[in-house]
């Protein structure tokens, strides 16, 4: 059996299916409201691969992460107009319209993903930063990380429990369960068939939620030395706005570090220090998967023998249909 770390696969799941990437593949499987699966894949070749630098340790790692990024975006702004158009077809067939929907709708996404960023940068990097400043809190370089680390933590983790109370968090979460079975599967060696997938667990070492505790730890020390270093240069602790230009300059550091701890806890991970280091992820995922229906495992695996190469689509980007209701499984 392969390393999981040879296989090179990895996914996320999106509105109503998962996203899952190859070295040579990108492919996205959506569940439409007839029943049907809709499969979008196209080829993909990384930046590291074009240029050798770029596989250097923690390079590779910034370079992966923002990739990723990038098709996380593409992919859910995919799935999202696929419910789009499926929501505006079933309402212009409830009032006998045959118009062709708005093609506002990427605009909006577009507009969307980047309100979504800035706020993101605001709640889970700046507010950490002002509430530690603000909380009168002695500014020594670790202790004050520390404080900030432990505020931003609670904020993502706060966060993350009250999107999951939400009904339709719980279905992208099902999905997010069916692709680590998938993933299990093709990892055991087995046949890609619902059956093999069901029994494999939804909580996977090399998920993204490992990845942003990782990150978390990380940059509680990343942070203090860099405090540290410009206390002893400048005579003084940073001030709030050179704090925040200071760290937000060093996330790729933070980021590309935690790439290869990430890489190393999953080739390691029958390790006791690597057991360590993944469980805090494998906990969070007690919030973030939840047991995947046999329709959804089906979805998620049309996704991965497309990305791998073991699916109906090859060449040029496209997108087809799969004539599969939930009820024909396997």
């Amino acid at each position: 059996m392969r390393e999981p770390e040879e296989l090179s696969v990895g996914g996320q799941a999106v509105i109503g299916g998962v996203m899952m990437r190859s070295p040579q593949k990108v492919a996205t499987a959506v569940r439409r409201l007839s029943g049907e699966i809709t499969v979008s894949a196209e080829p993909f070749a990384s930046f590291s691969d074009k240029h050798k630098f770029l596989r250097l340790p923690l390079a590779r790692g910034v370079v992966s992460l923002v990739e990723m990024l990038f098709l996380g975006i593409k992919t859910l702004n995919f799935s999202a107009e696929i419910a789009a158009r499926d929501l505006d077809s079933a309402e212009q067939l409830e009032k006998g319209e045959t118009k062709t929907p708005s093609g506002s709708f990427g605009v909006a996404m577009v507009l969307t993903t980047i309100l979504a960023f800035g706020l993101a940068l605001v709640l889970f990097f700046f507010l950490p930063i002002l509430l530690a400043e603000l909380s009168g809190l002695s500014r020594a370089s670790l202790f004050f990380n520390l404080v900030a680390g432990f505020i931003r933590a609670a904020i993502f983790l706060g966060y993350i429990y009250a999107i999951s109370l939400f009904r339709e968090m719980r279905k992208i979460f099902e999905y997010h369960g069916a692709e680590h079975k998938s993933i299990f599967a093709l990892e055991a060696g087995e046949e890609l068939t619902v059956e093999a997938a069901r029994g494999k667990s939804t909580k996977h070492p090399r998920c993204g939620n490992s990845f942003l505790l990782i990150v978390a730890l990380l940059a509680i020390i990343t942070y203090s030395v860099s405090d540290t270093v410009f206390a002893l240069l400048f005579g003084h602790p940073p001030a709030l706005l050179v704090r925040f230009g200071l760290h937000l300059s060093l996330l790729p550091l933070v980021g590309g570090s935690s790439y290869e701890l990430l890489k190393l806890s999953s080739k390691t991970r029958n390790r006791r220090l690597s057991k360590i280091l993944i469980a805090p992820g494998l906990w969070l995922q007690r919030i973030t998967t939840r047991e995947p229906d046999d329709g959804q495992l089906e979805v998620a695996l049309c996704a991965l023998k497309e990305a791998i190469g073991r699916g109906g689509l090859e060449g040029q980007p496209s997108e087809l249909t799969v004539d599969r209701t939930p009820d024909a499984v396997g």
